[in-house]
């Protein structure tokens, strides 16, 4: 989530001290109030503060849908309403979240509440700027403004006037985008608001870098990121730092736009950032690329593939559609310039059969060259075609691939039985320290490609890896009935790979030591995101395979209750007692042993 939506948030929710009011552990934990009946008289607020801190916009949205039927008080369905549009603008469905901010305003004008109809105009315009149509956002961030400037809440004044100059800067009106940014910055300054300050501060050293002036631009955006240290918030400072690059890249300063891209990675890799670590190493493959250096542009892209191996760069995916199309064009146009030469050669052999001889030979050598022609554009597109289907299975199950490809979506299935795996590297925060990003890497892809052998062998799913973290799943996306048998036999294997490397101590290898926790159950599998989609799976059966994998021990496999009374039969188990697990209580939990003989 960037400094702009960020701030966006802040108008439909209280501000916290990280700047992003979205929690989830605090969602699930006011879903479990909810559920269990303890808090009858306050169930409407409960709903409402659920809708706010969930992360997943489809679960936001869900809880908002249920404030807004069972609300009766204007201002309670008004934030249901508010709500609804922010996750419909986090799913990119602009049409409807729209709808939903409208209808939040005929609420808020039935209250009398200025503020609330002021943060609807801004809202409004926040979704009119994310989809680019600076003439609309302009409007409603005016009307939001001058409702603000009228009020005493300078606070919400400060918040509107920042997203409205982050709009006036990305439609290049740089002079009206500094101006609303300063008269905010002075707001935060002033009601001692530090990291609405910091972003503000951020955003200004962007406008200089794009006026030309680098000296001022580094000045605001060191002291941007001077304030994010204090509240830790190394997200925003890294992103700050891949915006720098862009601005250099598009500027066709490739060596300022690397070096920004480079510290951004730095700090990400630094700090444990692992979406920042993704996206930073994206932002330098992408650069190598447009200088022309495809070795480095490859290693970085490999180390992004490593970071978050479920996603994939759809703009690549967009070029190759577009080279196809270019090539088909070519050929029509081949055509009809020859459909036009054939008629002068026609004409011309009226005129005299020894001038028709001749043109008739340059009529087969035309033929020739355009045959030839043909026959190379239907093998490049065909190679571009084969290179984006063997793009889309590398990172889908083919069937999942196979409908988004038919139909251009995938609906979501339940899996009724189902066991989801999850690794994780004891200390590895640790090794990260004394390791280059280099060595970093090429330790981790040692490992985890050696896991996806392994996989694939027993016919399992990989789902993704986050960092040090490996997960995947028995039984999606075709059922299987020893789902739980050969996941533990997957597990036992990668255990037996991590300790033989540790004995053997390659040269090329980190020696790590691994946890390994398994659970069974019902999960909800499917594709996420609309740019860079991923396939995973939900449910509580996934977070209880994390705990398992939290509460086990270095070169051990820790399973629940659910997976051990499928495999209790062929294999030894140790019960280890019931260990309590954050948010769940406690659970039975074993040790697998060995295989039964």
């Amino acid at each position: 989530m960037g400094p702009k939506e960020i701030i966006y948030f802040l108008l439909l929710c209280c501000f916290c001290s990280a700047g992003n009011c979205q929690d989830q552990k605090k969602a699930d934990s006011l879903k479990e109030i909810y559920n269990s009946g303890r808090a009858e008289d306050d169930k409407l607020d409960l709903l409402r503060k659920i809708a706010v801190n969930e992360i997943n916009p489809d679960s936001s949205l869900k809880y908002s849908e249920i404030l807004i039927s069972r609300a009766h008080a204007d201002s309670m369905i008004y934030e249901g309403y508010m709500q609804k549009g922010a996750s419909f603008n986090l799913k990119g469905d602009y049409g409807r979240a729209l709808e939903a901010f409208f209808q939040a305003m005929d609420y808020a004008k039935k209250s009398k509440d200025d503020n609330d109809v002021a943060s609807c105009y801004i809202a409004i315009g926040n979704v009119y700027s994310l989809n680019e149509n600076a003439s609309n956002a302009g409007f409603y961030y005016k009307k939001g403004l001058e409702i603000f400037r009228k009020g005493k809440d300078s606070l919400l004044l400060g918040k509107a006037l920042y997203n409205a100059g982050d709009e006036f800067l990305r439609i290049n009106e740089l002079e009206t985008a500094r101006d609303y940014t300063k008269e905010a910055a002075a707001i935060f300054e002033n009601k001692e608001f530090p990291i609405g300050q910091a972003y503000c501060l951020g955003n200004l050293g962007r406008i200089f870098a794009k006026s030309g002036d680098d000296v001022e631009a580094e000045k605001y955006l060191e002291n941007a990121i001077n304030l994010l240290e204090a509240f830790k918030d190394y997200n925003a400072i890294s992103e700050f730092l891949t915006y720098m690059a862009d601005i250099y890249h598009e500027k066709g300063n490739e060596d300022r736009a690397l070096e920004y891209a480079a510290r951004s990675l730095d700090l990400a890799l630094r700090y444990g950032l692992k979406d920042q670590i993704s996206s930073s190493n994206l932002k330098l493959s992408e650069l190598y690329e447009a200088s022309g250096d495809s070795a480095k542009s490859y290693k970085y892209y490999k180390n992004y593939i490593t970071f978050r191996d479920s996603v994939t760069n759809l703009e690549s995916v967009r070029k190759m559609a577009d080279l196809r199309t270019d090539f088909e064009v070519s050929q029509k146009q081949a055509e009809v310039d020859l459909l036009h030469q054939q008629r002068r050669y026609q004409k011309n052999i009226v005129i005299a059969v020894c001038i028709a001889l001749i043109l008739f030979m340059l009529l087969a050598v035309g033929l020739y060259r355009r045959n030839l022609f043909i026959r190379r554009t239907n093998l490049i597109i065909e190679r571009e075609k084969n290179r984006s289907d063997h793009l889309l299975l590398n990172i889908l199950p083919e069937e999942t691939a196979v409908e988004l490809k038919n139909s251009g979506r995938v609906k979501a299935k339940k899996f009724e039985n189902v066991s989801v795996l999850f690794t994780d590297f004891k200390g590895f925060t640790n090794y990260a320290e004394h390791l280059s990003p280099e060595e970093l890497v090429e330790s981790v892809d040692f490992y985890f490609s050696k896991f996806d052998t392994i996989v694939e062998k027993y016919g399992l799913e990989k789902i993704k890896t986050l960092g040090d973290s490996y997960m995947c799943a028995a039984g999606v996306p075709f059922p299987l009935e020893d789902h739980a048998e050969r996941m533990v036999a997957a597990a036992l294997e990668m255990i037996d790979f991590v300790l033989e490397v540790k004995k053997e101590n390659l040269e090329k290898a980190t020696r790590f030591e691994m946890r390994v926790g398994i659970n069974s159950g019902p999960v909800i599998a499917g594709v996420v995101g609309r740019k860079k989609f991923a396939y995973d799976i939900w449910g509580d059966t996934v977070n209880i395979a994390s705990r398992m994998e939290a509460c086990s021990e270095a070169g051990k496999l820790n399973i629940s209750e659910n997976t051990y009374n499928i495999i209790k039969d062929k294999y030894e188990c140790r019960y280890r007692g019931e260990i309590e697990v954050k948010n769940k209580g406690k659970m039975k939990m074993y040790f697998v042993q060995q295989h039964r003989e």
